[in-house]
């Protein structure tokens, strides 16, 4: 499943270059859901990840190549496509990586070729994931996104590079989808995820990001053989 977010801030244009991707995607037999974004703020406060993003550069308020730097310092995996009217940017989006640039109005062909190498380049990275669902709403999580999970009764705090989500799940059930995917459950409330582990000793976990995750004291000895494992396995040297 591909997840594309297209961004502009004409909706008649959003809707326009979202379909043709739905229709290419469609005749590729690629599944995909594509959210559509009127504005660069609106992209970034929402809660789910994507593939792939379609950007206007020229936008009120908050431009296409700002959204983009933005994006860039929480994800670097994100295939980043410029849309625009103008080719005065194509030299900017060097600096923000971008995948293509293209100009408006969208030729077919080119958006095809793109699709058929961004489906190509995320098939050759493909990350796993875990799909949540709360208030009817489905979000799909990176595994290598997430730096942990907090159990509180009934609800999980998903806890990650995006912010924290909310949902309810019962947490026998997230242990078991989560067996040999990198995580451990350091104590009754946290699991953690291996990969993000910076710092450890007996009382806590610091993760990459700061965060000092606790640990149980009868879980220590094998945390300390699970973060061991994980480090050899993934190249560690040890």
């Amino acid at each position: 499943m591909l997840w594309i977010a297209v961004c502009d801030d004409e909706v008649m244009e959003c809707n326009k270059v979202a379909k043709k991707i739905r229709e290419i995607l469609a005749e590729m037999k690629v599944p995909c859901t594509i959210r559509q974004f009127y504005s660069g703020r609106e992209l970034l406060q929402s809660s789910e990840s994507f593939d792939m993003i379609f950007l206007d550069i020229i936008m009120d308020n908050m431009d296409g190549m700002r959204t983009a730097q933005l994006v860039r310092e929480r994800s670097f995996d994100k295939i980043l496509v410029f849309i625009s009217s103008s080719r005065e940017y194509v030299f900017d989006a060097y600096e923000v990586e971008a995948f293509q640039y293209l100009l408006k109005p969208v030729d077919e062909k080119k958006l095809r070729r793109l699709l058929q190498r961004a489906v190509c380049k995320t098939e050759s990275q493909s990350q796993e994931f875990i799909i949540i669902s709360r208030e009817r709403q489905k979000k799909k999580l990176f595994l290598d996104d997430i730096y942990y999970f907090e159990i509180r009764g009934r609800m999980i705090d998903v806890h990650g590079t995006g912010g924290v989500f909310s949902y309810y799940e019962q947490i026998g059930v997230l242990e078991k989808d989560l067996q040999e995917k990198g995580f451990f459950r350091c104590h009754k409330s946290y699991l953690v995820n291996l990969k993000h582990v910076d710092v450890y000793h007996r009382q806590e976990i610091v993760l990459d990001n700061g965060e000092r995750i606790g640990i149980a004291k009868r879980r220590y000895e094998e945390f300390c053989q699970e973060i061991l494992k994980f480090m050899r396995e993934n190249g560690g040297i040890l």
